[in-house]
């Protein structure tokens, strides 16, 4: 998928504020200083439609972004920053569930890891959530160029591991990506192609 446009629309405070239509959206959401911001400039090739900060947190709003007037990627607010007052955490919580509760147009989440550390407890119960309720989504490791080839197969690697162990039959698909080299731009946007290209596909069959 070639990146012809991709245009920031809107900030919203809660799920129903959100833009309305059919259009199909990806969201992306990943623990604060995941490297989510960078992860989105790199997909679309433009160096400052998410902005990037030195301050983890930063996000706090529902940030949609109309790519090829197709389809939307959503920016989410960083969850796990253990900076943040109850207060936030809890107003982050409910605007993440809220989101994802009432979006039908949501057809994937891309959830980022951060490829150096090891699995996360906040992380796998997060997976977990997505997967009792229904959501599907993807695990993005990010800032691979930190790492060798090696270690970073080991570290996604014990991810999956740990997820397999706790029950899960089918862990959801996973890249490996760095906004600093580009790697795992093509897979994950040959995967959104994908996804929707099936869409609608569905879509003229049931109109």
């Amino acid at each position: 998928m070639k990146i012809k446009s991709a245009t920031f629309v809107k900030s919203s405070t809660k799920a129903d504020q959100c833009p309305g239509g059919d259009l199909p959206e990806y969201a992306f959401i990943g623990r604060s200083n995941v490297g989510k911001s960078s992860l989105i400039n790199m997909l679309t090739e433009r160096k400052h439609l998410a902005k990037t900060s030195g301050r983890p947190g930063k996000t706090q709003l529902i940030n949609h972004f109309l790519i090829n007037d197709t389809w939307y990627l959503v920016d989410l607010p960083g969850y796990g920053y253990a900076r943040a007052s109850k207060k936030d955490k809890a107003a982050f919580q409910g605007l993440i569930r809220h989101y994802f509760a009432n979006r039908r147009q949501l057809l994937c989440a891309f959830v980022l890891l951060d490829l150096r550390h090891e699995p996360q407890s906040v992380d796998l119960d997060f997976m977990a959530w997505l997967n009792g309720a229904g959501i599907p989504f993807c695990m993005v490791f990010t800032k691979a160029d930190k790492l060798k080839q090696g270690a970073q197969e080991r570290q996604a690697g014990q991810y999956l591991e740990q997820m397999r162990e706790a029950g899960w039959v089918e862990t959801p698909p996973h890249f490996i990506t760095s906004s600093a080299h580009g790697v795992g731009k093509e897979e994950v946007l040959t995967y959104i192609e994908g996804v929707n290209q099936a869409f609608r596909e569905s879509q003229k069959n049931n109109p």
